[in-house]
């Protein structure tokens, strides 16, 4: 029988987690899928010490991850499948610790500081901001970059289908990373034309995904930040995941210039995830963005607040599956 002290325990378990983050990190499902099933197999392909791989398997088992038979041999069981690269949920790379958001995850230990400061963990666990990691290190913003396109993958026929998007004429998805979301909507309305902006790196990817797609003539990308000037005249200004990385001030920085360039015309959609009344619904999201950049999850008040401070109000919410999109237009004083 549990107790409310076992009950406790397992929720502040951290053995559990880091042995499947570090499983996740060596690729450990996979090798156990192509053949390598003893600890000594999977240490020497993956150049780890055998006896502590060998005591995490063994947790691993425990946890009802892997199953070991009676001759040492590890296999995956169903949950433990779902850590191989293949997987379409996409949780090996999320986990990955040697990757931009198992990395970041790392940054939880000192959620302390976080409550005590008001300030991101990130930068107390690693000593730089989580964007400035980024920018010194090419394969963790590929690996940020990957990810968000995941996540665009899952969502985008969701954001489609909740907006007219090919009334627009022209959207910039602004801080649009490797172009994923611009790309299944310009493949959806072939009248449609689109810009991202995104720091150099991302830009280059996204450009490159442009024409690997046969999209160039009518997409393009633009090296920039979101807190400098914007392309000016387009009829939408797409901000998808974006603010909720940024606490209220440079949130509303990133909405001012979004509002300067669609001027009185063009419009401003924000992506989020709301509940259906329209507040935050994913605490753990919430606490992520705290820990890593000291954003936030808000609820369509507090978005609708942040709009109204740049120069925006919100026009109409269009349900996007576990999103909202909510459109927002020049303020009418």
């Amino acid at each position: 029988m549990r107790t409310a002290e076992a009950d406790l325990r397992a929720l502040a378990d951290l053995a559990t987690p880091m042995a499947v983050r570090v499983a996740a990190t060596l690729r450990i499902a996979d090798q156990i899928a192509d053949g390598k099933q003893t600890a000594a197999e999977l240490a020497k392909t993956v150049n780890a010490d055998v006896d502590a791989l060998d005591r995490v398997l063994r947790h691993l088992t425990t946890a009802g991850v892997l199953h070991r038979d009676a001759a040492g041999r590890f296999t995956l069981t169903e949950i433990g499948g779902a850590l191989r690269q293949d997987h379409p949920d996409g949780n090996r790379a999320r986990l990955d610790i040697e990757g931009a958001v198992g990395r970041a995850d790392l940054a939880f230990f000192q959620l302390l500081h976080s409550v005590r400061s008001g300030e991101p963990a990130f930068a107390a666990q690693f000593g730089r901001s989580f964007w400035e990691d980024l920018s010194a290190s090419p394969a963790l913003a590929e690996s940020f970059d990957a990810l968000m396109g995941v996540d665009v993958a899952l969502e985008a026929r969701a954001i489609d289908a909740a907006y007219d998007w090919s009334s627009l004429g022209h959207v910039v998805d602004v801080g649009g990373g490797n172009g994923s979301l611009l790309i299944a909507l310009l493949t959806e309305h072939p009248g449609l034309r689109g810009t991202v902006v995104d720091l150099p790196a991302a830009a280059e990817a996204a450009r490159e995904a442009f024409a690997a797609t046969g999209l160039a003539e009518r997409a393009e990308a633009v090296a920039g930040s979101f807190f400098d000037p914007l392309p000016a005249g387009a009829g939408g200004y797409l901000l998808s995941a974006i603010i909720h990385n940024w606490d209220d001030q440079n949130a509303r920085r990133i909405l001012r210039r979004c509002a300067e360039a669609a001027g009185a015309e063009g419009r401003v959609f924000v992506v989020e995830r709301t509940g259906p009344s329209g507040e935050v619904t994913n605490t753990a999201r919430d606490l992520r963005m705290l820990v890593y950049f000291a954003g936030k999850e808000r609820g369509l008040a507090e978005l609708a607040a942040l709009a109204a401070d740049s120069g925006l109000a919100v026009a109409a919410v269009h349900p996007a599956g576990l999103n909202s999109v909510v459109e927002l237009t020049a303020h009418q004083s």
